[in-house]
């Protein structure tokens, strides 16, 4: 079935948004603005002081259990650890998810609707090897709970490995029908592909290096006041392997000169909180490459939304420089 193209499903889901407001306690008059444009469409709603937002899910991505797993984590991680998580506001009935309808749209959209968190994301023209820092601590408070945690019975998330990344069902779609991969350019993120595959089998999936990640742990999605930092958005929270939240933390800058540095400012934050091997070490760089080649895929398969259209013109030229550096340190140039 042919989907909705998104400049006609937008103002769809605003009216949904406005419709939906009275399924939890919103102050009567209250506007909604778009914030983002991802996975999923979020909203501001403001009326006067009151300010919360609203994440309206896309359809098929994931199933409303998922969805609730999704929140007993980050509910599980601000009770029991010092990750800030972002308070889910239940609606009126008492349950956190929310669906809802309207006349012009084609299914029936899931909705949460989250605390409004006061602060702003890091600001990336500055220094941010502190910022970085501070994720490497949050990361490892995170892989430290998800080891001790009991999780639901019930619990579903989705899995971010090699074959959710390339294989025929990817979740994102094949990094090679992205823009700018070329006939020149395909073979060689081909062998990119091989090499990294093969390393992540050897390197395994045992819980301690396996488990339940953030998955989208970059500077974006923290929220920085003067009341500490704040981790939001764990929409793609799932099973992968925890030093995937570090190459998730240089996502889109890969190729940033001062990567070098963001990753020892990362290491030395998570290593005051939880032991990283010699052998964990060794494969950071793999662990980039496969987030790269994960996002490369990702703009081609959301290529109607703003910040994919902004990457897509250098983005797949700049991977095969990175897949040329990381080939010959791996010897397979």
């Amino acid at each position: 079935m042919a989907q909705t193209p998104l400049k006609d499903l937008l103002p769809r889901l605003q009216e949904l948004a406005e419709a939906s407001l009275s399924l939890w306690n919103v102050p009567l008059g209250a506007e909604v603005q778009l914030i983002n444009v991802s996975e999923n469409v979020t909203y501001l709603v403001q009326a006067g002081a009151f300010k919360s937002v609203l994440r309206i899910h896309r359809v098929g991505y994931h199933s409303r259990r998922a969805i609730m797993s999704e929140l007993d984590w980050l509910t599980a991680l601000g009770q029991e650890t010092e990750v800030v998580t972002p308070r889910v506001m239940v609606g009126k009935d008492g349950a956190r998810i929310q669906h809802n309808i309207t006349h012009r749209l084609k299914n029936a959209r899931d909705m949460v609707m989250f605390e409004f968190i006061n602060g702003a994301a890091p600001d990336e023209a500055g220094d941010l090897t502190h910022h970085f820092q501070e994720l490497g601590q949050i990361a490892a408070h995170c892989h430290n709970h998800v080891l001790s945690w009991e999780k639901p019975n019930s619990f579903e998330r989705l899995t971010w490995d090699d074959a959710a990344i390339f294989g025929p069902d990817a979740t994102w779609g094949h990094w090679s029908d992205a823009p700018g991969v070329t006939d020149e350019i395909r073979p060689l993120l081909a062998r990119l592909e091989n090499t990294v595959v093969a390393r992540l089998e050897a390197f395994g999936k045992s819980p301690e290096r396996f488990n339940l990640i953030h998955a989208d742990m970059r500077l974006a999605n923290l929220i920085v006041a003067r009341e500490g930092t704040r981790l939001i958005d764990f929409d793609d929270c799932g099973w992968g392997w925890l030093l995937y939240d570090l190459a998730a933390a240089l996502s889109f800058m890969e190729d940033h000169p001062r990567v070098p540095e963001f990753k020892a400012a990362w290491l030395r934050g998570y290593s005051r909180f939880r032991a990283l091997s010699a052998s964990d070490e060794a494969e950071i760089d793999t662990f980039i490459m496969i987030r790269r080649l994960a996002l490369l895929a990702w703009i081609g398969s959301h290529i109607e939304a703003p910040e994919p259209q902004a990457l897509a013109p250098t983005f797949a030229k700049n991977t095969a420089k990175l897949a040329r550096q990381y080939l010959a340190k791996f010897g397979q140039s």
